[in-house]
């Protein structure tokens, strides 16, 4: 998971529980510029520990877990030609139906 989609799953917890970002980093004695930071990605350099702070406020808790391998060009290019050969599949059997 990159900072910008940890930040995301952050602001969409945040929002759920109808949290302002200066709401949510008050008691946990930061910026609300800080949490801003945190949801969009863009804050410079973030501890761990204040990572897990804000996931704990928010009732969530930070995991470890293998990272996923990214698909070869190769392996992309066959989903797409599976993707399209459905696809055109359906149209074709549409048309064989009189649709």
């Amino acid at each position: 998971m990159t900072l910008p989609e940890l930040g995301q799953k952050l602001r969409e917890a945040r929002k759920a529980q109808h949290l302002t970002q200066q709401e949510l980093a008050a008691p946990l004695r930061m910026s609300r510029a800080t949490i801003s930071g945190i949801e969009n990605g863009t804050v410079g350099e973030i501890g761990v520990r204040k990572l897990m702070a804000v996931a704990t406020a928010l009732g969530l808790e930070l995991q470890l877990a293998p990272r996923r391998s990214r698909p070869t060009l190769q392996q992309l290019r066959e989903e797409r030609r599976a993707i399209n050969n459905a696809a055109q599949g359906a149209i074709g059997g549409a048309r064989g139906r009189g649709v």
